[in-house]
């Protein structure tokens, strides 16, 4: 089936708030705010649609991406071929009930982190300073101050596109194999919700803690077009202090640079261009290699082809 195909039997089988757009802006979409186009963009208004994708992607294959609030990725200039799969405001909600959070997948990591210590609630302050959403999170066990959604992480909900009928599952925490900024789901399997076992706490103290964590962000990260940490930390030491010390900070390659706050974030100019920022990720790559051994994997996504080959 072709796209065309695909967008005819898609606005048949829709519900009425579900939205398709062709062409659709991407790198728009992200923190970055670079790179092209997705060849069709679908924003999902409630599962139901969910579901009719899938039985329209039964037997065909189809390159999918699941947008959040695209806080962790960088599309390339020449844009993404499939389509993009972005959850809509239903997907929004946060209850709290005893020691539990139950969060849609589209809710944004601060709120549910607020939320959970306005209800006394402790284990889930470091989220305040990430900038994705509980689905992009279950998909990459996002962490940060020490510790990561695996710590708390009970069940998650999600539909898997390639399954054919889009039913709900609901999954364990313990079966999607969470490690460093890793989970075993694949990109058809998309989250609709998740359940988090938190502990009492004393709301003061972590008021306190939140300030703390949103204070120290603000010192140490830069703002600007970025999405955050571009490598993962190796082993026991920091990907930061590794491309400093191959005096990598404050590189620029044409619109991109190397932050000179924290060598960890690579920075697009208003108006940049994704592969530059990707071939600066090979450049520092290969430069921290050279200099100390230690092969960076990146934590950023990369989608679309770039320019010039980028391992991850």
């Amino acid at each position: 089936m072709s796209l065309e195909d695909l967008q005819v039997e898609l606005r048949r089988v829709l519900s009425p708030s579900a939205r398709l757009e062709v062409a659709a802006p991407l790198g728009a979409r992200t923190t970055y705010r670079v790179g092209g186009p997705a060849a069709l963009l679908l924003e999902v208004a409630e599962v139901g649609d969910l579901a009719a994708l899938a039985q329209q992607l039964a037997g065909h294959t189809v390159e999918l991406l699941v947008l959040g609030n695209g806080s962790n990725l960088l599309v390339a200039d020449a844009g993404f071929e499939g389509i993009v799969v972005h959850l809509g405001g239903g997907f929004n909600g946060i209850a709290v009930a005893g020691t539990e959070v139950v969060a849609g997948a589209r809710a944004d990591l601060p709120r549910v982190a607020r939320r959970s210590v306005d209800a006394s609630l402790t284990g889930f302050e470091w989220a305040v300073g990430v900038p994705g959403t509980i689905g992009g999170a279950v998909q990459m066990n996002a962490g940060g101050h020490g510790a990561a959604l695996a710590e708390s992480l009970v069940e998650v909900d999600l539909v898997d596109l390639s399954a054919g009928t889009g039913a709900v599952e609901t999954l364990p925490a313990s079966s999607l194999d969470l490690s460093y900024r890793h989970s075993n789901l694949t990109g058809a399997q998309v989250v609709v919700g998740a359940r988090l076992g938190l502990a009492p706490g004393d709301r003061q103290h972590s008021q306190e803690l939140l300030r703390d964590i949103v204070a120290w962000r603000r010192a140490n990260q830069p703002g600007g077009q970025n999405a955050g940490s571009v490598f993962q930390n190796p082993p026991g030491t920091s990907a930061g202090a590794l491309i400093e010390a191959a005096g990598c900070k404050g590189l620029r390659l044409r619109s991109a640079q190397v932050s000179t706050k924290h060598a960890n974030f690579i920075q697009a100019d208003p108006a940049g261009r994704a592969d530059d920022v990707a071939g600066l990720i090979s450049l520092v790559r290969a430069r921290v290699l050279e200099h100390s051994g230690i092969e960076l994997h990146t934590e950023l996504r990369l989608i679309g082809q770039f320019a010039e080959r980028v391992d991850g």
